[in-house]
């Protein structure tokens, strides 16, 4: 009778277990080479998958989050471009309402004083209302706060309720000209200015960290 067949040779039993083992770790290998992932299933530490796929589903979601204070930055960043405008406007207009308390009254230089004076107001109107980005203006008037993700379960305030930022608000209504009036208008709107900045950087630092926390 033959003793040849792997079930009574003992040699030849060791040897497929060991080819199998050497087979199940090439596999092992091979898995880890294609998904790049030294756990890839359940099956290779159930335990360790399972926090692995907690984290990963963490770090989408803060993909998520860093997206939004992005869109916050820009919308605060466009505000804050608008505001280097009209800060240089009403610098402008101080310098006419001077000009203006020093003119002959009824005069031809007066009245073109006036002229620019309103352009001016005009155009600092025009700067609020096209600071806008993705739909946002920081400057009109909003029935509900205004806010971005700044983690996975909390949100950051760009603007709080609030009404719209035009010239008149800022103490520059139709017809005021006086520099008493611009320097409150200079006085309020850089208040608004800090504020925001002080978001920027806010926004900044709170991605910078949820950029550590990936």
């Amino acid at each position: 009778m033959a003793l040849n067949s792997i079930n009574t040779n003992s040699g030849a039993l060791v040897a497929l277990q060991n080819l199998n083992q050497t087979n199940r770790d090439l596999n092992v290998a091979q898995s880890r080479v294609n998904t790049g992932l030294k756990i890839s299933s359940a099956k290779d530490n159930g335990a360790i998958f399972a926090i692995a796929s907690a984290q990963r589903a963490e770090m989408s979601a803060l993909d998520s989050v860093k997206q939004s204070m992005q869109r916050g930055q820009s919308i605060v960043d466009v505000a804050m471009a608008a505001g280097e405008t009209i800060t240089s406007a009403l610098t402008e207009l101080k310098s006419l309402a001077v000009a203006i308390a020093d003119a002959p009254a009824a005069s031809d230089t007066l009245t073109k004083l006036n002229a620019d004076f309103d352009a001016i107001v005009t155009e600092i109107n025009s700067a609020l209302r096209g600071a806008k980005f993705d739909g946002v203006n920081l400057f009109d008037a909003n029935t509900a706060a205004v806010t971005v993700k700044s983690s996975t379960s909390g949100s950051f305030t760009v603007k709080a309720i609030g009404a719209e930022t035009t010239a008149a608000t800022m103490g520059l209504p139709a017809g005021t000209r006086t520099v008493a009036a611009v320097e409150a208008a200079i006085n309020s709107f850089t208040g608004t200015l800090a504020d925001l900045g002080t978001k920027s950087k806010s926004l900044d630092r709170q991605l910078t960290f949820t950029s550590k926390m990936q």
